[in-house]
């Protein structure tokens, strides 16, 4: 085969190759809110959070079950008597196995009240999981946005320089003719060298960016697509303030532990009350010295009550109240930040759209204005540094021009999270979504090992120890 043939051929699969892969996909914010979803710690630091709730109220409703336990004791007697000047000594070891049993019939409500204090508890707590996931997505964009960001601004940096190149080459031509002095040589020497200290500033800045991303969204960016406006956002703001009072999960989460909190007041309450249980205990017992067996058993119903406990019981209560008084502030609060986060989210996005139109303006300007005077020096009526300064107001109006784009992004996802709608659920991201009651569902009656259900459970947490 002659070299043309090789090389022929080598070309034909290379081409083939690229034809087959087809051009690289962009990656869309979808996809890094996804994979920050899926890969997210601090996410997966709540759900254990969340499961570690869940099972409170298996132990809750555990307390309303019999309680069965085994005893087991060896015991060694022993004695010496003088009696009319004789001395006798006398040893017993005796064995004893047993099982106690015990049952609470009536506590007045004290358990129950304990029971739904937990599973409001249960339902904060998923209200929190899902706050969370608004603040992990949220940073997910910001850093989507700020790697464009900074990636346009290097490119821009980048093009600003190689300008200014061309431009000091031409002050250095027009020199050698003696069409302008040593002073606008020098003007464009010193433009080009800032424009050098610009461009690696834009490199440090995307670097930073670059790490945010990667902890953000748990890999590294490729090839980044700008995602459009969200256009449906609009500017009733009295109407989203109402909207987030019923929906977002810290208003949800606040309501629940009022909730909670005035359950375990009433828990507080009755437990200044008595209880009544059933009771059993069986035992066998054996002479380990001799021949000697027993058995014994009881069965019996206990009124039990507290005369005096030192002033816990009182101390309890208050404590109670006062956290029950504690959770209504905070509802309160929660109430008053939801408000200012929604009117604030919306005047930011407001304000972002208005500064992107004013700097499209100021882009088109400034490249008009920048592409006169280059021509008038040309003609002699316009200095280098009236070029180089025309230069730097396009370069800073196409910055800003940048910011502006990410900013608009940013605020109108930040108005999502203020509704309390920046979820993988209401993005319709393609992942599989947590489900918060999967777990609560198999622990939430307190399964034993040996049950079908504690066995799913069992599986179910050794796929969590595998992840």
């Amino acid at each position: 085969m002659t070299l043309r043939r090789v090389l022929l051929w080598t070309c034909g699969v290379v081409l083939g190759a690229a034809v087959l892969a087809g051009p690289a996909r962009a990656e869309t914010l979808a996809d890094a809110l996804a994979d920050a979803y899926v890969n997210s710690g601090l996410l997966e630091q709540n759900r254990a959070l969340l499961r570690a709730a869940d099972e409170d109220v298996a132990q809750a409703v555990a307390n309303l079950r019999p309680i069965i336990d085994w005893t087991a004791d060896i015991r060694r007697d022993f004695s010496r008597v003088r009696s009319a000047g004789i001395t006798r000594t006398a040893t017993d070891t005796t064995g004893n196995l047993g099982i106690v049993g015990s049952l609470l019939l009536y506590d007045f409500g004290r358990s129950d009240f304990l029971t739904e204090a937990a599973k409001e508890t249960v339902l904060a707590t998923r209200e929190t999981l899902r706050s969370v996931e608004q603040a992990v997505l949220l940073t997910a964009v910001q850093a989507y946005m700020n790697v464009i960001r900074n990636r346009e601004f290097v490119s821009l940096r980048r093009n600003n320089l190689r300008l200014l190149q061309e431009e000091l080459r031409a002050a250095r031509d027009r020199f050698e003719v003696g069409e302008v002095t040593r002073t606008d040589v020098a003007q464009a020497e010193a433009a080009v060298a800032l424009a050098q200290s610009g461009l690696a500033v834009a490199e440090g800045d995307l670097a930073r960016a670059i790490e945010e991303f990667r902890e953000a969204v748990g890999r590294a960016p490729g090839d980044l697509r700008a995602p459009g406006d969200l256009t449906h956002l609009g500017g009733d703001v009295a109407a989203a303030k109402a909207a987030a009072m019923q929906r977002h999960p810290d208003i949800l989460e606040a309501q629940r532990n009022v909730t909670a909190a005035g359950l375990n007041l009433r828990a507080a309450a009755a437990a200044r009350r008595p209880t009544l249980s059933l009771t059993g205990r069986l035992s066998d017992g054996e002479d380990l010295s001799g021949s000697d067996f027993s058995r014994s058993g009881s069965v019996a119903l206990e009124l039990r009550g507290p005369i005096y406990q030192g002033g816990r019981l009182t101390s309890l209560e208050r404590q109670a109240r006062a956290q029950r008084d504690q959770r209504l502030a905070q509802l309160h609060l929660a109430g008053l930040q939801v408000k200012q986060d929604v009117g604030n989210a919306f005047a930011n996005l407001r304000a972002a759209r208005a500064g992107r139109e004013a700097n499209r303006e100021a882009v088109r300007a400034a490249r008009v204005a920048f592409e006169g005077t280059r021509e008038e020096a040309k003609l002699g009526a316009r200095t280098t540094l009236d070029v180089l300064d025309a230069e730097q107001d396009l370069l800073d109006a196409e910055a800003n021009l940048i910011s502006a784009n990410a900013d608009v992004v940013i605020a109108a996802y930040s108005v999502l999270a203020s509704l309390g709608d920046l979820t993988a659920r209401d993005l319709g991201l393609t992942v599989q979504t947590y489900d918060p009651a999967a777990y609560y569902d198999l622990v939430k009656d307190a399964p034993v090992p040996s049950s079908p259900r504690g066995r799913k459970l069992d599986r179910v947490l050794r796929a969590l120890g595998k992840n």
